[in-house]
């Protein structure tokens, strides 16, 4: 599973993936309805890879939680995050029961299976061993010769003998109206 590229933008729902960076800006794309928009400097931006869920031990990264999620639920939707918050904290419990019910608020736990739904839908929560056997093995290239062509030789022989000159052309020197000679300052190449 691959988080990097996903944020979550403050004040606007879901989640978006980074598609390209302008000047000041980054373009988004929406993961629920594919619309694209810049994201400013001014906007608070978290990246899902950043993010993870307090523990009274160690805190738990958010790819971890969601590895978790996924083998519990067989690779399925989760539960949805408008039910109430009793079957939630169950559901989290069981997935990580030692978390910081303190410091992890009921909002942060609604977010938690929304996105887990968002990610679902858009079908980024593959695990990382299917990824890897649906990805195609790399062609091993020819290692490549650094012996030169008679070609190739020759063209270098031909740099190499005739080197071109860099000497400048002096222009004669211009009479005057009196009939001296006045000296060019100007050089011709």
């Amino acid at each position: 599973m691959d988080l990097s590229g996903i944020i979550s933008i403050s004040g606007r729902p879901g989640l978006y993936k980074v598609i390209a960076q302008g000047k000041n800006s980054i373009i988004v794309e929406s993961l629920v309805d594919k619309k694209r928009f810049p994201a400013y400097s001014t906007d608070r931006i978290s990246a899902l890879e950043d993010i993870s869920i307090y523990t009274y031990d160690d805190d738990k990264p958010l790819k971890n939680i969601y590895s978790d999620f996924y083998k519990k639920l067989d690779g399925k939707e989760g539960v949805s995050h408008k039910e109430d918050m009793a079957t939630l904290q169950e559901f989290l419990s069981d997935i990580l029961p030692d978390y910081d019910e303190e410091r992890v608020y009921p909002s942060d736990i609604k977010k938690l299976f929304q996105w887990y739904n968002i990610l679902f839908k858009a079908d980024v929560l593959k695990p990382e061993e299917v990824e890897k056997k649906k990805a195609p093995a790399k062609k091993k290239e020819a290692p490549k010769s650094k012996e030169e062509t008679p070609a190739k030789k020759a063209t270098a022989a031909k740099k190499k003998a005739a080197p071109k000159s860099t000497a400048t052309k002096k222009k004669p020197a211009a009479k005057t109206s009196d009939g001296a000679k006045k000296k060019s300052t100007t050089t011709k190449k």
